[in-house]
């Protein structure tokens, strides 16, 4: 080999080795993180539900827990039922939290639910003066405690705002054949909490959720008089309003609120709500149930 081309060979090979070398000198890529979880594209959420849900103290609990783990921001209006049914229906919120089974399926049936899941229970008290002027207390039926009522003309508060505890209320004057009128009966037209108040402050006797009488009462003078019919039962869905009806509405915020109150950690902690307060529950989880499982 001549010595010229021994040279050229020489030069290429310290090349490709100093080229060998400069790659093994390169730093090794840092490992790409994985994505940040995606935020919602709409954040606000309106929720329209009933007074017992806020007055209880329960959205306090759960909603801080689903806007965290969500990304949506939840904004609460608590009004009747019949207000927030139609809320719904007009598309001015985008899911809801009520308690008025008949309603809820007049609005589904009509289209303005896309969903409507079950979520929990509690049930309907009757409250009154502890000298109990009409004689409900120990009453066998519900029905039984509105005729006393009646018959005594007994002042007795009615929310009157088409509210979930005033479409039952309704309910039962309609059972026990009574036309509710006169100076003895008196209608706030106001959520449960004030409705407790004004009942406590008049002698009154009227209807509540437990969940609501439970968390005021400290402040009342008023006790439980009559429970436990089972026509006293109070149970709650979760409805989305329905896209196709309302396509503003923020639908995936709605699906994703709704999955949370029934998903299995959501109903353990409705489980547990109030127990360390009152000493009992004041909501009964029912996500693993069936509207016919609770007799409606």
């Amino acid at each position: 080999m001549n010595r010229p081309v021994h040279r050229l060979l020489f030069a290429t090979l310290i090349l490709a080795l100093m080229v060998g070398l400069a790659a093994c000198a390169q730093p090794t890529p840092a490992p790409t993180e994985a994505p940040a979880a995606a935020e919602p594209a709409v954040k606000d959420l309106i929720l329209a539900t009933t007074t017992s849900t806020r007055d209880s103290g329960l959205l306090d609990a759960l909603v801080p827990v689903f806007e965290g783990q969500s990304g949506y921001t939840v904004k609460v209006i608590a009004v009747g039922t019949g207000e927030a049914l139609k809320m719904g229906e007009e598309g001015n919120a985008d899911v809801l939290l009520v308690h008025a089974p008949a309603s809820e399926k007049e609005l589904m049936d009509k289209g303005f639910g896309k969903e409507r899941f079950l979520v929990m229970h509690n049930d309907f008290i009757f409250v009154g003066p502890a000298d109990d002027p009409a004689g409900i207390k120990g009453a066998a039926t519900a029905v039984e405690a509105m005729q006393k009522i009646a018959a005594a003309q007994a002042p007795f508060a009615s929310r009157g705002d088409d509210s979930g505890t005033h479409k039952m209320e309704l309910n039962l004057w309609k059972k026990a054949e009574v036309a509710p009128e006169g100076e003895w009966y008196i209608e706030t037209g106001q959520g449960m909490g004030a409705t407790l108040t004004i009942a406590s402050e008049k002698a009154a006797y009227t209807l509540t959720d437990r969940a609501t009488y439970l968390a005021t009462k400290s402040g009342l003078s008023v006790e439980i008089l009559v429970e436990g019919d089972a026509a006293l039962l109070n149970v709650y869905h979760v409805i989305t309003v329905n896209l196709e009806k309302w396509p503003k509405v923020n639908y995936d915020g709605a699906l994703a609120f709704a999955k949370f109150l029934t998903s299995p950690e959501t109903q353990a902690m409705i489980a547990e709500f109030g127990k360390d307060k009152y000493g009992e529950s004041l909501f009964y989880p029912d996500a693993d149930k069936t509207d016919a499982d609770l007799g409606l």
